[in-house]
């Protein structure tokens, strides 16, 4: 019996070497995988999956989706002012992460028409969630392009139950600009700082309205049929979905060249003449704001620059819009403002070029911000950052509730809690103290240069601190980060 199973064993051995021999392959190989090795699938032969509702931030779990890395967009937009209606036009411009059989993207204007690769795509809207199924699936690592056709009028749908659209209308047009919500009031994205993209913006309007947005101006105003003119805008460096703006209104615009490039600034027509006045005494010396900036933080990250103003009361605050922050009227009531524009333009290299991984990551965009205008002052005869950290906290005593929101982790309801702005600079300021100048202001430049066009965590920038001055400051940071008590005790 032993002896025939050595026979046969022997008759199947010589018989495989013999088809090896004659059989057409069609290559040659130089290594073969050892015979143990377990067979593994392609990730494109994985079961199709539908792409997740939300990308993952834990304080807005709807924020973004999952599935894909959009690269690119190209929105285009027809406005009415009178009726303050958008008919859009979007292409979006994106590479499958996972094997998609549905997808979501963020937008509140209902869609009336999707594509997918040129394919006519099923949708469902649901609030601000716009589910899309193409023809096929679209598998792992390739590339798709989504066109959506929507229309409606933003400033409608409110931004929460008790909370006006963040789309605000002026007298003659209207702006797009808001922190974290205003992309999907007027496009559709990934809406979400941790998936950047390019962007080109194309706005038709009614002729004799100026329109701005970020980056370089491609064409405008341009024929678009009768009675409408066209404006078109490029960012051409990676941009957070948030950060994409566009004001519509009668502009008085600004040109002239830089060496950070070209300088453009638009005051609304509207604007009271002294609060004319005291925002261009202010935002013209954004050019000289960069030059003090980039001497601290290294290069200025983009190709244009310059601020917006329009004459929006209702606007209350500042926005950091990459190249071309938005400015509302109100902080030059009573004259010139010049920290405004240190801080919105500081943001330029936190926030818009090294932006947050989560939104729970905010005090790198504002307490960085904040430190940037105490910076300032300490340079141009005001107190030192040390003697303005020092008044800050001598401000809140101990029982106040500006100490019961940590800036590194202020939770959803906090995220623009000034506390993250004015103890997050504080928290510098100790960091600052903790491991000397020369190695915080080249831990600053390395986060700003490392890691432009990117993004990052608090964590990161605990590690990159560590790295460049080989000190650990985790004590440091969890006293003025992430207890939501007063410091024994003034960062110094």
């Amino acid at each position: 019996m032993r002896n025939r199973l050595l026979l046969i064993g022997l008759a199947l051995a010589v018989l495989l070497v013999v088809i090896a021999l004659v059989m057409p392959w069609g290559g040659t190989h130089s290594a073969q995988a050892p015979a143990s090795s377990a067979p593994t699938l392609p990730p494109s032969s994985a079961p199709p999956v539908m792409g997740a509702e939300g990308i993952g931030d834990p304080y807005f779990p709807l924020a973004g989706n999952g599935g894909y890395d959009a690269t690119a967009y190209d929105v285009q937009v027809r406005y009415d002012p009178a009726a303050d209606r958008i008919e859009g036009h979007t292409t979006i411009t994106a590479q499958a992460t996972e094997n998609l059989s549905r997808f979501n993207l963020d937008l509140r204007l209902p869609a009336s028409v999707v594509t997918v690769n040129n394919q006519p795509a099923q949708l469902h809207q649901v609030g601000g969630e716009l589910q899309i199924t193409p023809a096929a699936p679209v598998l792992v690592g390739s590339p798709m392009t989504v066109v959506v056709d929507y229309a409606g009028v933003p400033s409608a749908i409110p931004e929460g139950p008790d909370d006006p659209s963040p789309w605000v209308r002026t007298a003659d047009g209207a702006v797009a600009v808001g922190e974290p919500d205003i992309a999907a009031w007027w496009y559709p994205s990934n809406d979400h700082p941790s998936d950047k993209a390019t962007f080109t913006i194309t706005a038709t309007v009614p002729a004799g309205l100026q329109v701005i947005s970020n980056g370089a101006l491609l064409g405008g105003p341009e024929p678009a049929g009768p009675g409408m003119e066209q404006w078109r805008w490029q960012e051409s460096e990676p941009m957070a979905t948030y950060l994409a703006f566009v004001a519509i209104g009668h502009y008085d615009i600004v040109r002239r060249d830089t060496r950070y490039g070209l300088y453009l600034a638009a005051y609304d027509h509207g604007l009271a003449p002294q609060v004319a006045g005291a925002a261009r005494a202010s935002v013209e010396q954004t050019p000289d704001v960069i030059d003090f900036l980039s001497g601290i933080f290294g290069p200025y990250p983009f190709h244009q620059l310059g601020g917006v103003v329009p004459d929006a009361p209702n606007l209350h605050f500042a926005l950091e819009n990459q190249s071309r922050p938005v400015y509302g009227e109100g902080f030059f009531d009573v004259g010139p403002d010049v920290s405004v524009v240190v801080h919105e333009l500081a943001h330029q290299w936190f926030g818009d070029s090294v932006s947050v991984r989560h939104w729970s990551d905010i005090w790198l965009n504002e307490g960085f911000a904040t430190y940037a205008q105490w910076l300032w002052d300490e340079r141009h005869g005001g107190p030192s950052a040390k003697q303005s950290a020092a008044m800050n906290y001598a401000d809140h005593p101990a029982d106040d509730e500006f100490w019961r929101v940590p800036p590194g982790a202020p939770g959803k309801a906090a995220v623009l809690d000034r506390a993250v702005y004015t103890r997050g600079a504080m928290a510098l300021q100790a960091i600052r103290m903790a491991i000397g100048d020369q190695n915080f202001f080249a831990s600053l430049r390395a986060w700003a240069t490392d890691r432009a066009g990117r993004n990052g965590s608090v964590q990161d920038f605990l590690a990159t601190v560590k790295r460049v001055s080989g000190k650990n400051v985790d004590e440091v940071a969890q006293t003025w980060l992430f207890a939501p008590v007063r410091p024994a005790a003034p960062p110094s």
